[in-house]
């Protein structure tokens, strides 16, 4: 009997152990797992992964952006490139992502035409969505411009998918979409447009994984967008971080073009594109991603590994 009583006291002094073991991780918002358990039974909290997720925009703009996104693709760098189905430089963008097969791929949804000089214009056809347009036929240059002209929703529609159909047929693997300026997503009625051709294509939408977006070196200076970009490393928490870059070449081409972006247009853009390449390339970027052990990801792992169902709407 009193080798039961014993035997009962030790079991009760385990179980009472245990539950104080989950109380204390409960109370540290760690996840209950057996992982988690003995982690926090050594007092150590679970590692988990930084990802960084480079998402390089308006591929497909003009000559100088595509010969500076093959610059960044040449690195070997894990990148995903959206591309401008709407501009006329997109077949060249195709020919160079079908020899980087690696690169995950997205359309950069368009609605916005902003620069002076420069312009373009749907793909489905002026004459097809007659309120997306301005009176050259041209895109309007701000989300502002166009909601002014009260578009048609049925040609928001019309118009995207028919870029979604000229980046299907271009013959590289898509995986994703994202949004020029932010104007597909601006406005309720353009996302859920967004939002049902996605499922209707099987295509991810960034932003949707619970990715935290950064582009801290956009407004920098062109000398210190690196100085930039490493900060951002060292602040990165666990998680899946995405930076949002816009790379060029700072040559005549592009130095020619005049932002008509209402919303705090950026000088000197050739500079500035120039001045993100140059840091996305340089040792010091590379190198604060190797310090902090930082896994790079493109978004097509990132679907790979969540799935389409895994998407929700951002908060806002």
């Amino acid at each position: 009997m009193a080798l039961g009583r014993h035997l009962v006291a030790m079991l009760s002094s385990c179980v009472l152990c245990a539950v104080a073991v989950a109380v204390a991780v409960v109370s540290a918002g760690w996840p209950i797992s057996v992982f988690g358990q003995a982690e926090a039974a050594r007092g150590a909290r679970p590692s988990e992964p930084v990802y960084l997720l480079i998402r390089s925009d308006d591929a497909g703009m003009s000559h100088s952006v595509n010969m500076a996104l093959q610059r960044l693709m040449d690195t070997g760098l894990p990148v995903s490139v959206s591309v401008m189905f709407t501009c006329p430089w997109y077949q060249e963008t195709v020919e160079i992502l079908k020899r980087h097969p690696n690169v995950a791929v997205g359309i950069h949804l368009t609605l916005n035409s902003e620069w002076k000089n420069y312009r373009w214009g749907p793909v489905s056809g002026r004459e097809a969505v007659p309120t997306l347009v301005d009176a050259e036929g041209y895109f309007f240059p701000s989300a502002d411009a166009l909601s002014q002209n009260h578009p048609d929703l049925r040609e928001v529609e019309k118009e995207l998918r028919a870029q979604i159909q000229r980046a299907l047929r271009s013959g590289v693997k898509v995986d994703y979409v994202d949004y020029h300026m932010g104007t597909v997503t601006r406005y309720p009625e353009f996302r859920d447009v967004a939002e049902r051709l996605a499922r209707e294509y099987g295509l991810g939408m960034s932003e949707y994984f619970g990715e935290t977006m950064n582009d801290p070196q956009y407004r920098a200076p062109p000398a210190t967008k690196v100085d930039s970009l490493v900060a951002l490393i060292d602040r990165l928490q666990p998680g899946v971080h995405v930076v949002v870059t816009h790379v060029g070449l700072d040559d005549p081409e592009l130095g020619a073009l005049l932002d008509m972006n209402t919303d705090e247009p950026l000088s000197d853009m050739s500079k500035n594109r120039q001045g993100e390449l140059d840091a996305l390339t340089s040792q010091r970027f590379t190198g604060a991603l190797k310090a902090r052990n930082v896994v790079l990801i493109t978004y097509r792992e990132l679907i790979a590994k969540h799935g389409l169902t895994a998407m929700r709407r951002p908060a806002g």
